[in-house]
């Protein structure tokens, strides 16, 4: 990463607004752009950000901890020579169908129109045009599209075209980009017309190793939305689960295993040499380059035996009637029988209680020949929506990273469940590595 800091251009500095944890920027660092500041309101996920993609390289300014709708941008004067290029992705909870139904949760008032959230691209927007971006690439949900009956993107290229830019919205799966993860998102990719009045799409990497149904999503009145390049047949397959946490430490064979909670600064030696191309990336800048941190995984002891018993791709349907057939086999065994107390006490403790009509898509175990499936921010309350595919437990805040393609010398310090939530809420550093690389060639 050091060759990627090797010069600090004007044409290549690089505003980070709504940053998260760093994933959009750690994409651009990638592609060889120069981080000069930072914005994000989460003090652990700005700290994050400062250490991986500041402070690790000797660089005494970090990302900023403020709240983007209350300062002008006169906070990144100091950090910049010249116009920049501003990237970021505004909150999406007000717009995502899972920020949605918690909302209504809260209460009739609480409805999404409401949600202050849903109008942060405003302050997006103004940082960038105040800053008069050189470029501008600006992230979101699919759901982006339809808040309030309004196109969001569509928006922002609308505004962004008046105020001067070449500019259009796609929508984007990161499998086709290198990412073990089928994950599509929105983005916006803007640059001066006195710089280009063409841009290219981004370049997918990877294709689908099988035909893959692409859910088919209908844009209404666009003017600005551009399709996606389709994966030509000779790149190579997307990365699979399997290529992608293979190596890592093996932490609980068996659902008898002893518990061990590592705390996420603590290293442990990866069990083999890299397998293949995208675990020599991950593996590229560890030093030392045996021993990785990072791999921890939460103790819910009652389902670690159900996880044992799911096959790949099952989800909360079959737990639960893994959960009663193991709890009808204790109770055979202890002879306990229906409707007493010690009959309720051990089904407590065996069986999940969620409904299997609302929980059925939240549990799933990972399959070993495909990418895994989207990543969330609810990581950070549970893992029971991505299962280790071998090991009876749920991923670990490493795993979880390299399925969305973090490297391993990216460090979480912090809580676990506070890098899970910034994992789930970032930006695949891949996929943004080839949104870089799309709107370079003009910059450079």
């Amino acid at each position: 990463m050091n060759t990627l800091l090797r010069l600090k251009s004007k044409y290549n500095e690089v505003i980070d607004l709504f940053s998260g944890c760093g994933g959009l920027a750690l994409g651009f660092l990638q592609a060889g752009f120069s981080i000069s500041a930072g914005i994000e309101i989460n003090k652990s996920a700005q700290l994050t950000a400062s250490y991986n993609l500041h402070w690790k390289y000797g660089k005494e300014d970090g990302h900023l901890n403020l709240d983007i709708s209350k300062v002008d941008t006169t906070v990144f004067h100091r950090f910049i020579e010249a116009n920049p290029i501003v990237i970021g992705g505004p909150p999406c909870q007000a717009y995502s169908m899972a920020g949605r139904a918690k909302l209504r949760s809260l209460g009739e008032d609480r409805v999404q129109t409401k949600d202050k959230r849903g109008y942060l691209y405003q302050d997006f927007l103004r940082h960038a045009l105040e800053l008069d971006a050189n470029a501008i690439v600006m992230e979101n949900v699919p759901e982006s599209t339809n808040y309030n009956n309004e196109n969001i993107p569509e928006i922002v290229c609308k505004e962004l075209n008046n105020a001067g830019y070449t500019t259009y919205w796609t929508l984007l799966n990161s499998a086709d980009f290198g990412v073990p993860q089928t994950r599509e998102r929105i983005f916006v990719i803007a640059v001066k017309k006195e710089i280009t009045t063409e841009l290219s799409l981004p370049m997918p990497t990877h294709r689908p190793k099988s035909p893959y149904i692409r859910k088919q999503r209908l844009f209404k009145n666009t003017v600005y939305y551009r399709s996606a390049l389709e994966p030509s047949e000779d790149l190579p397959s997307w990365v699979t689960v399997e290529e992608a946490i293979s190596d890592l430490p093996s932490l609980f064979p068996t659902p008898k295993s002893p518990y061990k909670l590592n705390k996420l600064n603590m290293v442990l030696p990866y069990i083999y040499e890299p397998q293949n191309t995208y675990q020599e990336t991950m593996r590229k800048y560890m030093v030392p380059n045996h021993l990785v941190t990072g791999h921890a995984f939460r103790k819910t002891i009652r389902d670690f035996p159900i996880f044992e018993k799911m096959n790949p791709g099952d989800n909360y349907f079959q737990a639960q009637k893994i959960a009663i057939c193991l709890f009808e086999k204790e109770c055979s065994r202890l002879n306990i029988k229906p409707n007493t107390e010690n009959y309720e006490e051990l089904k407590k403790k065996m069986v999940p209680p969620y409904s299997s009509e609302k929980f059925l898509s939240k549990w799933q175990k990972l399959q070993l020949d495909r990418p895994s499936h989207t990543l969330v921010a609810h990581l950070s309350n549970d893992t029971y929506s991505h299962i280790h595919p071998w090991e009876p437990r749920g991923i670990s805040v490493r795993e979880a990273a390299r399925l969305q393609s973090f490297p391993d010398d990216f460090l979480f310090n912090c809580t676990m469940g506070e890098a899970f939530k910034q994992i789930g809420n970032a930006v695949p550093p891949l996929l943004a590595q080839a949104i870089a690389y799309s709107i370079k060639p003009y910059l450079d």
